[in-house]
């Protein structure tokens, strides 16, 4: 039986807000023990003509920052965006359950790039953080029997790439390189070497 966690790692010791509705990257930030709060950045997440996915994912990342700054240019703010890839496609959420067994048909047994950009901007200081992570991700060979079960459980119908990692859909998964929780949404790791560079947050005393 696991223990149970009594202490988390690290504290917030400046304002920090979230510019993202993404439960799974506001679950992230307070499973590390982290207070902030949330601000939708309520902004067009679609691809320019001409960019590459992990592009977009930078740029609406640094546009969703750059919009909650904005109006709260006294607090450090952390924008983030996921982009899931498949020979160079953008694999979004599926509209329905047809389309999530034909993705995960599509992935079975093969590699695809899972890429986040965040950027962690303070606009009062003017400190502007960019920065982009990827993530290889090698599914099982999976017949279509085993895919049909897993889109039957609903999970797929609202994760892009219609597979969730830290939920049922790990077991799918034969092997990551790269950054697990930046599959989730957030490359936990470089999120929180920036922050403690900034020392908007430090290790709990």
């Amino acid at each position: 039986m696991a223990a149970a966690v009594t202490t988390r790692p690290l504290e917030t010791r400046q304002r920090l807000i979230l510019a993202s509705a993404s439960p799974r990257r506001r679950d992230l930030l307070a499973g590390l023990g982290l207070e902030f709060e949330v601000v939708e950045a309520n902004i067009e997440e679609k691809p320019m003509p001409g960019e590459g996915p992990a592009e977009f994912a930078l740029r609406a990342a640094c546009d969703k920052a750059a919009a909650v700054c904005r109006r709260h240019g006294s607090a450090w703010v952390l924008g983030a965006d996921t982009v899931v890839v498949y020979e160079n496609r953008l694999l979004g959420k599926p509209a329905d359950s047809g389309e999530a067994l034909a993705v995960l048909l599509c992935l079975a047994g093969r590699r695809h790039f899972v890429h986040t950009g965040f950027c962690l901007e303070h606009r009062e200081k003017n400190v502007a953080v960019r920065r982009l992570v990827t993530t290889e991700v090698y599914f099982s060979p999976f017949d279509e029997a085993i895919a049909a079960a897993y889109v039957a459980s609903g999970e797929p119908l609202d994760k892009a790439g219609a597979y969730g990692i830290q939920g049922i859909g790990g077991f799918l998964v034969e092997k990551v390189s790269g950054s697990c929780s930046n599959v989730i949404g957030l490359p936990l790791a470089e999120v929180v070497e920036e922050l403690l560079r900034y020392k908007v947050v430090r290790p709990r005393q």
